[in-house]
């Protein structure tokens, strides 16, 4: 069972793209968390981490240059979020490199919430700007 599922109508900021990104970063939280059920968490959870945390820095640069080019006057503020985000995923990574912390329900929790929190939150304030600047 999924730990996340995609619902436009709670999660969607109105951007094609954006959304999609949205999506896959979805997919990798659920990766995560069938790899612990599945009890191959030690095997998966490194490569997994990495994955996030490469895919988050992709993705967060692709919603910062969108923002930027609709001149988007919030996106200082929404740059530093991301860069504690990234900071906060890369030291649990890192944390679960020197063994640590396990992949549990804790960090589970952590990223399904960091994600769904962030979605809802902070970008969504963005969406209608874009919208409004013919980014759809």
């Amino acid at each position: 069972m999924a730990l996340l599922a995609w619902d436009n109508n709670r999660y969607s900021v109105g951007v094609k793209s954006i959304d999609g990104q949205h999506s896959v970063l979805f997919g990798l939280i659920n990766d995560l968390h069938e790899a612990m059920i599945a009890g191959q968490a030690k095997i998966l959870t490194g490569p997994l981490l990495h994955k996030l945390v490469d895919y988050t820095k992709t993705h967060f640069a692709a919603e910062e240059k969108i923002m930027a080019a609709a001149k988007y006057p919030g996106l200082p503020e929404h740059q530093l979020k991301h860069q504690a985000l990234i900071k906060q995923v890369g030291d649990f990574t890192s944390r679960f490199e020197k063994g640590e912390i396990v992949l549990n329900l804790e960090l589970m929790s952590f990223l399904r919430d960091w994600l769904t929190n962030h979605i809802q939150k902070v970008d969504h304030q963005y969406g209608p700007w874009l919208n409004e600047h013919g980014v759809h």
